[in-house]
């Protein structure tokens, strides 16, 4: 899992530009299914042939970022967010853009309070508008420069594993393809990001029985984190509700006693704000029986996104226990 999830951070994703990373998923595991192919929105279906229910596990390959909007006179890029931006956490970052132009994030000087995209530019060394249009232009994306590391306890952090770290489970989950029962489909969604719209489209040309979205979730362990439930080493996270679902409890209830008989570690989330692939799921077409199992994770949108490693291994055993 830790080898596929260095090479998709390395691949930017900003949403709407999902084309490379898809590439390179369906090139790793394409041929564990059956079929593999990419649908008019972007997304990558695989889909392992079998009898009976009809089952979609979903994880979305865009993160969030910025697109360019235009260049001033000096040569400062300005830009507009793509996807729910923390500007405290990104002031001052190294970005680079997805032609590779490296650039560095800063506020206006004497900036202070609410910070928001105008307060901010990109500077990339340009004398003049001229010499940064012969780098960037508008329209071009570019995000925070991944990073992967390992900390004390079985922890890594850095970005995006928004939602990358889900993506690696997928793929890793693959390769028990054989052994699965029913009818799967693994999705990597695009545009989840700015209102869960790929999983939407895949959903009702799927039309699944059983929807899974598989994501990061917030914890109450953190630094000054709000109480929850939720905390790394935990488990895989089996969501009961978030801001925009509530989940099949019927599926909830299954899924618990699945991990209790294949002794994998699980913890139950109900989380107040934020929304997933779930929803769009659950809602697409004539519907179908929703849930998700979560990720715990740190500091989510941010630079050092943190999270569990025995937790990642759960949330891979419970969805290949669930294929099973």
């Amino acid at each position: 899992m830790l080898n596929y999830l260095k090479e998709l951070i390395r691949i930017q994703s900003v949403s709407g530009r999902e084309e490379k990373i898809a590439n390179y998923i369906k090139n790793q595991i394409g041929s564990n299914f059956d079929e593999c192919y990419t649908d008019a929105l972007g997304n990558l279906i695989c889909h392992k042939k079998g009898e009976g229910e009809k089952i979609m596990f979903c994880a979305h390959m865009d993160e969030i970022g910025f697109i360019v909007t235009t260049v001033d006179d000096s040569g400062f890029v300005h830009f507009a967010p793509v996807g729910g931006i923390n500007f405290t956490a990104a002031a001052f970052s190294e970005v680079v853009f997805e032609n590779g132009v490296v650039g560095v994030m800063v506020p206006e000087a004497g900036t202070k309070g609410d910070l928001k995209a105008e307060n901010f530019a990109v500077d990339i060394g340009a004398k003049n508008k001229k010499e940064a249009e012969k780098l960037v232009k508008c329209g071009d994306t570019f995000a925070v420069t991944p990073s992967l590391r390992r900390l004390r306890g079985g922890k890594i952090c850095g970005r995006p594993l928004d939602d990358k770290i889900a993506c690696a489970v997928l793929m890793s989950a693959s390769k028990h393809a054989d052994e699965f029962k029913g009818d799967v489909y693994f999705v990597f969604s695009v545009q989840e990001e700015v209102g869960i719209r790929g999983s939407r489209c895949a959903a009702f040309a799927i039309a699944p029985d059983v929807g899974i979205a598989l994501d990061v979730t917030s914890t109450g362990d953190g630094y000054g984190a709000k109480p929850m439930e939720v905390k790394l080493g935990g488990g895989a996270a089996i969501k009961i509700k978030d801001s925009s679902v509530i989940c099949d409890s019927r599926l909830v209830e299954r899924m618990a006693k699945t991990a209790e008989t294949e002794k994998i570690k699980y913890q139950y989330e109900v989380l107040t704000a934020g929304g997933t692939d779930t929803a769009s799921m659950q809602l697409a077409g004539a519907g179908c029986k929703a849930g998700c199992i979560s990720i715990p994770t740190r500091y989510i949108h941010s630079a050092v996104e943190t999270v569990q490693l025995s937790d990642v291994a759960a949330a891979e055993k419970l969805v290949v226990a669930m294929c099973k």
